[in-house]
């Protein structure tokens, strides 16, 4: 086999299971967090980086509901048996870079590793998360290049992969939708608060050895799971969201 059969190969093995990565990452910050020293950390610092990791988190899911809300059906799904590209998106935030939800995610979980406040963890993360995700994309644009020819290579000539460039933008050809965001993104914004609210409860823990306060982190879950579940409702017994040219 090949080495570029043996990335693909991978790839697509990655690709089936890219779902479980956060659960690996949330899973892994619990005892880098016992084991990190908060009691020596200067107060001023952490508040920097709690406010950088919110940040990051934030614009991570900014660039993933841009994504969803301008995107046709048949493209930026949650396949994970095989991969599916009815059209080669071009425009909008695909004129900027390549992969916008792999980037969107990497800044949403980049911001919850920086969170736990230690620098060697995010380090690590981000090269797990680099050399699996290498390894999708590798496999993604194996199957694009195949299915569109020329018109992909024109495409992944002009923009780049994973750093976005907004030297060639061209405006989206379908009008944001945020009923697509609804529809789609309530799981991954719960997600991500959760993560955010575990780790400031067990680092208060930690410092205070007190899980009883109440946190103002403990309020932004309750209103992610309300605004969750009144979706998940009416996804699943209404027709409130439903759109013909959207996945």
């Amino acid at each position: 086999m090949t080495l570029r059969d043996s990335f693909e190969k991978t790839g697509n093995l990655f690709f089936r299971y890219r779902g479980q990565i956060p659960v690996i990452i949330f899973i892994s910050l619990i005892p880098v967090m016992f084991f990190t020293d908060y009691s020596s950390h200067s107060t001023s610092i952490d508040k920097f980086l709690i406010f950088i990791s919110i940040l990051l988190a934030a614009i991570g899911f900014l660039i993933r509901v841009i994504t969803i809300g301008t995107t046709p059906a048949g493209t930026s799904g949650r396949n994970t048996k095989s991969q599916i590209a009815e059209k080669l998106n071009t425009s909008g935030i695909y004129s900027i870079v390549r992969h916008p939800l792999y980037l969107g995610n990497y800044l949403m979980w980049a911001g919850l590793t920086l969170f736990v406040l230690n620098l060697w963890y995010l380090l690590i993360i981000s090269l797990v998360f680099w050399i699996y995700y290498e390894r999708i994309m590798f496999a993604e644009e194996c199957f694009l290049q195949r299915k569109y020819g020329h018109a992909f290579i024109e495409w992944a000539m002009k923009v780049p992969a994973f750093f976005p460039s907004f030297r060639h933008y061209i405006s989206p050809t379908l009008q944001f939708s945020f009923k697509s965001v609804l529809r789609r993104e309530y799981s991954g914004m719960l997600a991500i608060v959760f993560g955010f609210t575990f780790v400031d409860y067990l680092r208060y823990y930690l410092l205070n050895r007190n899980f009883l306060s109440i946190r103002p982190s403990l309020y932004f879950l309750i209103a992610a799971l309300i605004i969750a579940l009144v979706l998940r409702t009416i996804k699943h017994h209404t027709t409130w969201l439903d759109e013909s040219d959207r996945t």
